[in-house]
């Protein structure tokens, strides 16, 4: 199976102490983000998790800890925008997470992290233009540290809305130009551009559509073939194998204005007074009343051998 620890929040930006020590605890409390009562136990040996995906914004205070990961399979996504603090209040500059993202590459390899470039939103100051000026920048800096860049552009979530209210829709004929762009300033630094939920409208012109965390990229990641259970997409555009996710929703210290995991400010505020790196849950600690489920788990690793 695949442990996730990014979809709801930035755990090695903000949780990496926590992290760690449910390593070496061996397993993992995780609430129902919609029943909170409800709580499945994960085991997180190397027996059973065959990859943990991390999706992050910013890698560095997790950085001191790889040599201790070393036992498990990993595979990184690494967030970079050109987004300045306006946007994104608390992430580093892109100039520091680059570099951190060429350490994290050469001690895990390029096969086990990936660049991402969203979401994209246009307007007066990110136009499109400097879009694809500043994407040249990034690539020929990142080119030779990953073999693959994922973009997608805004959604208009009613969080996102609220949060980021002059954030409009990017047109189809803007989406079409910086994805042909993108694919065609990729190409030159060896860098295939993957598009996220965005159906097949970029495939004409160079972009892989057919997924971002997909069962090949795992397979290249893990060096093994996957048996995968068939499991319902959160989204019927999503082909991506998304595991499980053992984050939290307004949660991430970041305080991007176009996030979708985090509802209001102060929500996240009260959550992270609450985190006890020492806790079994990520939030808080665990009350009377609780229902703990064990989860089924199994490798998905195909440990039969084939004879072409």
């Amino acid at each position: 199976m695949i442990i996730n620890t990014g979809m709801r929040t930035d755990i090695p930006a903000f949780y990496s102490e926590w992290f760690m020590n449910r390593m070496r605890a061996g397993f993992v409390l995780v609430q129902n983000p919609y029943r909170p009562e409800l709580i499945t136990r994960y085991e997180l040996s190397p027996d059973v998790v065959d990859c943990i995906a991390f999706c992050t914004k910013n890698p560095e205070p997790m950085l001191k800890y790889l040599d201790k990961l070393k036992i498990y399979h990993q595979y990184w996504f690494v967030t970079i925008t050109p987004y300045g603090k306006e946007i994104e209040p608390n992430v580093p500059s892109k100039e520091k997470v680059m570099q951190d993202f060429i350490t994290l590459s050469k001690a895990v390899g390029i096969n086990c992290v990936g660049w991402r470039y969203d979401p994209i939103f246009i307007d007066k100051t990110y136009t499109v233009e400097r879009h694809i000026a500043d994407f040249e920048q990034m690539c020929r800096i990142l080119s030779g540290y990953t073999n693959v860049c994922v973009i997608s552009f805004i959604d208009l979530y009613e969080k996102v809305k609220r949060n980021f209210s002059e954030a409009r829709t990017v047109s189809q004929q803007e989406r079409i130009i910086i994805g042909k762009n993108f694919a065609e300033i990729g190409k030159r630094y060896g860098i295939a551009i993957k598009a996220c939920a965005e159906g097949a409208e970029l495939a004409p012109y160079g972009v892989d559509c057919s997924g971002c965390m997909t069962q090949q990229i795992f397979e290249a990641a893990i060096g093994s073939h996957l048996i995968i259970p068939k499991k319902k997409s959160q989204r019927a555009e999503c082909s991506c194998v998304l595991g499980t996710d053992i984050g939290a929703y307004d949660t991430c210290g970041h305080l991007c204005r176009y996030c979708y995991a985090n509802y209001n400010h102060e929500n996240v505020k009260r959550n992270m007074r609450l985190h006890d790196p020492n806790s079994p849950l990520l939030i808080g600690q665990m009350n009377n009343g609780e229902i703990i489920h064990q989860a089924k788990q199994e490798s998905w690793i195909d440990y039969q051998l084939t004879i072409f």
